[in-house]
């Protein structure tokens, strides 16, 4: 805590912190953790939330849904969390809403389908329509992209975005030429990557969580579709990049509202935090766990803004909520963030930035 604080001796505001520790999404789970440790010190640093000092539990969102429900259910009954913040997938968001509803605030950091409009549920990540359309419309005006095939996970976000890529397939003139879903947690992708191969398109749009991404993306290599097929995603960070293999990610592209290698102002003040506080070894700074840190600030924001805890009045002053940060000027119309998003291609192990959608 810093010296000359104003938190309040012994208040605490306790947020839990609900990110994937197994599961396909596991594999950045550790970033999320160590970018919510600058967050927490640097809004303790300024007074902490309301006067309270804020602190943080971890607990594992990749389990099924219904066990993470139960777990915060428990804290929630107990008084031992004020709110509920983090990256993790759509189902686990469904089976914890009812859960919290009417009891604490709710900021959703992941990227998502949309269209959540539930009281006492924030949402601050990426949504298909300003995502994935405006990506698609590049990838068609620059690459030639017209004929895609989706291979999603089988749950919430990929269904749903799926559902939304059709209609922006009709207003963009584009083609979808096939789909497929899978389980999440798929290790085989060989009969996804055949669909492809023998299906005639110009690209693949992945709609993938982790490690089922890092699979596909060594089995459409290892078929020899990345020399002559483009891949988007919407959910690709640098965990998954490193996991795939430099050689198995040629023209793949990626949309996001933040990268690590963004040459911004507040990117590149929170990459050299980042560094300064867990030094050059840390678990590779990324879009899921820059989120949990949009998530903190959210709270942070919302609260200062309504002056209490008190979930209608946070309900009432969601609407124009807005803070400056990695991403740029992050703004929220109702309980949805709107922000800037990039589009970028796999370099190596980094990705380069190619334009601002």
């Amino acid at each position: 805590m810093a010296t000359g604080s104003v938190i309040r001796e012994c208040a605490l505001w306790r947020v839990a912190l609900v990110i994937p520790l197994q599961g396909p999404a596991g594999l950045f789970g550790p970033s999320c953790e160590a970018i919510t440790e600058l967050a927490v010190r640097e809004l303790n640093a300024r007074g902490g939330i309301l006067g309270r000092e804020v602190t943080v539990e971890v607990v594992d969102g990749g389990g099924p849904p219904e066990q993470v429900a139960a777990e915060l259910r428990g804290l929630v009954d107990r008084g031992a969390v004020d709110a509920v913040t983090g990256w993790h997938i759509s189902s686990v968001r469904n089976a914890l809403v009812p859960v919290l509803a009417g009891r604490v605030p709710y900021v959703y950091t992941s990227l998502y389908e949309g269209g959540e409009r539930r009281p006492g549920v924030f949402c601050s990540g990426e949504t298909p329509r300003c995502q994935i359309a405006p990506a698609l419309r590049w990838l068609r005006d620059h690459v030639g992209a017209r004929s895609w095939f989706v291979v999603g996970d089988d749950y919430v976000w990929p269904r749903g975005s799926t559902a939304a890529v059709r209609r922006y397939a009709h207003e963009l003139g584009l083609r979808i030429a096939g789909e497929t879903f899978v389980g999440l947690g798929t290790a085989d992708m060989s009969r996804a990557v055949d669909l492809v191969r023998r299906t005639t398109c110009d690209g693949v749009l992945m709609l993938l969580v982790g490690q089922d991404a890092v699979e596909f993306n060594r089995c459409f290599a290892a078929a020899g579709l990345h020399e002559r097929l483009v891949r988007f995603s919407p959910l690709m960070e640098e965990n998954m990049l490193i996991a795939s293999g430099e050689a198995n990610t040629a023209n793949l592209f990626v949309s996001a509202g933040y990268f690590r290698s963004l040459v911004s102002p507040g990117a590149m003040d929170l990459l050299g935090s980042y560094v300064d506080l867990h030094g050059p070894t840390a678990p590779p700074l990324n879009n899921a766990a820059e989120s949990c840190y949009e998530g903190l600030h959210t709270l942070d924001r919302l609260l200062r803004r309504a002056g209490t805890p008190d979930l209608r009045a946070l309900n009432a002053a969601i609407d124009g909520t807005a803070f400056e940060g990695p991403r740029g000027t992050v703004e929220f119309h109702g309980p949805q963030a709107s922000q800037h998003v990039h589009l970028a291609v796999a370099d190596g192990y980094e990705f380069d930035v190619v334009t601002r959608l």
